[in-house]
C-alpha cells in the first residue's frame, strides 16, 4: 500500500465535474478521483479550514466516532471496477477493528476531520494514477541503469553479506 495526501480539488476541464488529487510522498504519482458537488465542498472546507455553523454529515461521523471512543484507523482506497473507485474506513474502537465499505470521497473527508492517513493499494496506483514529474522518472530509470550496467557479479557477491 501507498500512504498518499490530498493534494487539492480540482474541476475537469471538459465535464467541470470535481476531481479529489491525492498526491504519494514523493509527488511522483497523483491518483485523480471524480467526487460529488457535495463531497468536493466537504473536503474543501477543511483544506481550507471553514467552519460551519452546524456540523454537516462527515462532521456528524466523526464526531460520534469520538464520542463512542472510536478511532479512524486509516482509510483504504482498494480497488478500481469500471471506473468506480472503492474504499474502507478502519476503524477500532478498544482491541476491535472493523472495515466499513465507504465511497472514497467520504472516507478522505472523514480521514480530513479525524487526522487519519490515506492509503491506496499498489495496484490501483499503478492502474489510475497519472505521472506528475515525468522529468524524475526517466532520470531515476537512467540513473538505475547506469547502476546496473556497471554491476559485475563478482562485485555483487563482494558486497552481499554471503562473501
Amino acid at each position: 500500500m501507498i500512504e498518499m495526501r490530498v493534494a487539492g480539488i480540482a474541476l475537469d476541464a471538459v465535464t467541470r465535474s470535481p476531481i479529489v488529487l491525492l498526491k504519494d510522498s514523493s509527488e511522483r504519482r497523483a491518483l485523480p478521483i471524480f467526487i460529488g458537488q457535495d463531497q468536493a465542498r466537504a473536503i474543501i472546507s477543511v483544506l481550507e479550514g471553514q467552519q460551519t455553523p452546524r456540523p454537516l454529515t462527515h462532521d456528524l461521523m466523526a464526531n460520534i466516532f469520538a464520542i463512542w471512543e472510536m478511532k479512524v484507523e486509516k482509510i483504504i482506497i482498494h480497488a478500481l471496477k469500471d471506473n468506480t473507485f472503492y474504499a474502507i474506513l478502519s476503524l477500532s474502537q478498544g482491541d476491535v477493528t472493523k472495515e466499513i465499505d465507504c465511497r472514497p470521497s467520504d472516507a478522505i473527508a472523514i480521514a480530513l476531520r479525524t487526522g487519519s492517513p490515506i492509503w491506496v493499494l499498489e495496484e490501483v496506483v499503478a492502474d489510475a494514477s497519472i505521472p506528475v514529474d515525468q522529468d524524475a522518472d526517466e532520470a531515476e530509470r537512467k540513473a538505475f541503469r547506469d547502476f546496473v550496467s556497471d554491476l559485475s557479479p563478482n562485485e555483487l557477491i563482494k558486497k552481499s553479506r554471503f562473501s
